[in-house]
């Protein structure tokens, strides 16, 4: 399977959706991109909007714009998810160590009317640092930084309420997402330093085309109550990732420093995730989801975003 392929599994489900829709909360960098996903198959897509900017940006997409606001209740009371497969790709608020929008969006779901399944995206910095061993979808849960506590927090609400409302809510992992308008090329050009190798964490990355189809799958084939790692399952660390950024788009490598030197110069929140650790074994879901990888390494989604003519304009940290 790959991004562009219509994907397999049982299609009374997907003909449902083809008349009720699809329903994307959070729709930004990722959202965008599952939407086109949809709508190439034929399916409508609707998709929760804050601001008129927010309906413009959606409208031009194709997308159908639903006014609304996580943080506000009562302006979620008109939605209607009647049988709809409903993302919440929404992250949480940037502060505290719960998410009170992941609980206002599901108390807001009428229960005479609900969704079909709902699908919510988490990151792997729920499981902390586990000092560069593999963990996968059993291994404990140890988040060190209250960001990676509110993903807790979402997953959990989520689970109890689809249990409660015989609702499938499948939870899926993602590792640090990566695409194109999605490089650290500003960094880079800024001469950014890294931490020398011996002493970088392991990391984990997923092309964006292959979170899509992660998401397409688990709609066709997510068990209700299953939590599932995306990750192109090789993992490296930061200072492997930026030089080869670097590598492939022509840029200069990052100067070295060691990690003694990082605490001084590097910013909290690059620091944050150089504290943590870990391998990530992504087999669940290429055995239960019937994920192929499309990019299985780093290098092969760098030189295919190179190809597509990324320009290296727009970036991320």
């Amino acid at each position: 399977m790959n991004g562009n392929s219509a994907p397999a599994g049982v299609r009374s489900g997907v003909d449902d959706w083809v008349e009720r829709g699809v329903f994307i909360v959070g729709c930004g960098y990722l959202g965008a991109r599952l939407a086109k996903a949809w709508l190439a198959r034929g399916v409508a897509v609707a998709a929760l909007a804050r601001s008129d900017r927010s309906v413009n940006r959606l409208t031009a997409l194709g997308v159908h714009p639903v006014p609304g606001d996580l943080a506000d209740i009562w302006s979620l009371r008109r939605l209607n998810l009647d049988g709809r497969l409903v993302y919440y790709l929404a992250p949480p608020p940037r502060s505290g160590r719960n998410d009170p929008w992941s609980r206002n969006f599901v108390n807001s779901i009428r229960i005479l009317h609900p969704p079909e399944k709902v699908i919510l995206m988490s990151t792997t910095g729920v499981y902390g640092d586990h000092q560069g061993r593999w963990v996968d979808e059993t291994s404990t849960l140890k988040p060190s930084v209250d960001r990676a506590r509110r993903r807790v927090d979402a997953e959990r609400v989520a689970m109890v309420w689809g249990a409660a409302h015989g609702v499938p809510v499948v939870v899926l992992r993602a590792a640090g997402i990566y695409g194109p308008g999605r490089l650290p090329f500003d960094r880079l050009r800024a001469g950014t330093p890294v931490v020398r190798e011996p002493e970088c964490p392991y990391t984990n990355r997923v092309h964006v085309d292959d979170l899509v189809q992660t998401c397409i799958a688990a709609a066709e084939r997510g068990r209700g109550g299953e939590v599932y790692n995306v990750s192109d399952g090789v993992p490296g660390t930061l200072t492997q990732y930026f030089n080869a950024v670097a590598d492939v788009f022509g840029l200069p490598s990052p100067p070295v420093i060691t990690m003694q030197e990082a605490q001084k110069r590097l910013t909290t929140a690059m620091l944050s995730y150089l504290g943590e650790s870990r391998r990530l074994c992504n087999d669940k879901i290429v055995e239960q989801l019937g994920v192929c990888l499309e990019y299985p390494d780093l290098y092969s989604g760098l030189r295919a975003i190179r190809a597509a003519g990324d320009d290296g304009r727009r970036s991320t940290p």
